[in-house]
């Protein structure tokens, strides 16, 4: 078991060191969509990479919709494994659409021998990500 401390450091030594090892600027949040934003996701029982949907209700069913128009070609073109969920809540609760690929091995931000294995899943599940939305911007864009 760690301390919170121990877990924090831990935390600040992977994406530090996912930085150094896969150096490159990411969309992340600066999709120029409002509420349209990529995200990492990686704690003691998974890791993932997402697309989330996070703005008031209309815009969100919105950009939902529109997703869903791309399903076939983003899962034939880019991500066969791609999960898509109308209705994600998150730990806290918070309720947003969520279209992501979780990476299918116990993986654990506490263990080192596991940060490898997720980096290298984040740098090509993200770049597929990144490439079906510039491919795809003109159709998802507002």
């Amino acid at each position: 078991m760690f301390s919170k401390e121990e877990s924090r450091i831990l935390r600040q030594e992977f994406w530090t060191s996912f930085g150094k090892s896969f150096p490159r600027k990411w969309i992340l949040y600066d999709t120029k969509i409002k509420g349209f934003s990529f995200k990492f996701h990686f704690d003691t029982k998974k890791a993932l990479v997402a697309l989330d949907l996070e703005d008031d209700l209309e815009n969100r069913i919105n950009y939902w919709e529109k997703l869903k128009s791309l399903e076939t070609l983003l899962r034939d073109e880019y991500l066969p494994d791609v999960i898509y969920e109308e209705e994600y809540y998150l730990d806290n609760g918070k309720e947003l659409s969520r279209v992501y690929v979780p990476l299918d091995h116990k993986v654990s931000i506490h263990n080192k021998q596991t940060w490898q294995e997720v980096m290298v899943f984040f740098n090509t599940t993200m770049g597929k990500f990144e490439d079906f939305f510039e491919t795809y911007r003109d159709i998802l864009e507002p």
